[in-house]
């Protein structure tokens, strides 16, 4: 009987290992959804695509996963004299319960005008998604324009802008950031490109500040960010991957004299999606950012 028992062993934990990918590969859903944008005056085509993108990638994340619908009610007291007067403000919201992993091919575009010269976009979209995981990372990150300090959050550019980010997070992990641009390009920006660093490790409650040269050398080299448009308005996406757990970066290769390495917007896809299906505890975080050409004045930079 005991010569039996580690083989059977064996076939248990291969079982049981089976069943457990089989359980983290079926977190990951195809979904499908479309949503109808009407621009204004104040919105580009461009933009009106981006945003009937996003629009349909929500509404694809409600049907699969639908939504958390609550009420928040806010209390205030004032006193003016002898006189006291309380009041309530009551805010709705409703949270999606599903988040985007990447799409599945390009996005479906109908564009047209309607009787009031409005352009529409009817978008469709395909793509992996997962239930939002309780074990997910928090985390805080903002995208920052010339200037260094939390004030200076912002994600609308010039030609010529600094970018930095911000980030801190509650527990000790790894951070990987990367720069997505409208030619199917996924930059990886951090580490830094010529840091000679493999990998960020940052210590829990610690304010960071990436990309700005005066912030020291602990991760290597740093590599200074300047936001260009030369010949028109641009849409970039910046997404923040952390995970306490230490994980294993895109294939990238410098394929650009003066940027740093990077891999188009499907491997990243793939690779992304491999990741957090892999890692449950993996937060991602992407920013969408619009830079403008140059016509006005860049704001001075604020330290």
């Amino acid at each position: 009987m005991k010569l039996n028992l580690i083989p059977r062993l064996c076939v248990m934990l291969l079982c049981l290992m089976g069943m457990v990918s089989a359980a983290k590969a079926d977190d990951v859903k195809t979904v499908e959804g479309e949503y109808t944008f009407l621009g204004g005056g104040r919105h580009s085509p461009a933009e009106c695509k981006r945003l009937a993108a996003e629009g349909a990638r929500i509404e694809a994340l409600k049907k699969e996963f639908g939504v958390i619908v609550g009420q928040n009610v806010m209390q205030t007291e004032h006193i003016d004299g002898d006189s006291e007067s309380t009041h309530f403000l009551s805010l709705s919201f409703s949270e999606v319960k599903g988040e985007w992993l990447g799409d599945i091919g390009e996005p479906e575009y109908d564009i047209s005008l309607d009787d009031d010269a409005t352009l529409v976009v009817k978008c469709k979209v395909k793509g992996r998604a997962k239930a939002l995981s309780n074990r997910a990372s928090e985390f805080e990150s903002l995208v920052l324009r010339n200037g260094t300090d939390q004030r200076n959050a912002d994600t609308d550019f010039r030609h010529g802008d600094r970018m930095y980010l911000y980030f801190s997070a509650p527990v000790n992990g790894y951070l990987a950031v990367f720069l997505a641009d409208e030619a199917d390009n996924v930059f990886a920006i951090l580490p830094y490109a010529t840091g000679g660093v493999n990998e960020i490790r940052t210590k829990k409650g610690y304010d960071y500040v990436f990309f700005d040269p005066r912030r020291g050398n602990d991760f290597g080299t740093v590599d200074e960010l300047i936001m260009t448009a030369p010949e028109g308005e641009e849409y970039n996406k910046v997404y923040v991957v952390f995970s306490p757990e230490p994980f294993s970066p895109p294939a990238v290769k410098f394929k650009y004299a003066g940027a740093p390495p990077s891999t188009d917007a499907e491997e990243f896809s793939k690779w992304l999606v491999k990741a957090r299906r892999n890692d449950d505890r993996m937060g991602v975080k992407s920013m969408n950012l619009r830079i403008s050409p140059s016509g006005k004045k860049t704001e001075k930079m604020r330290y």
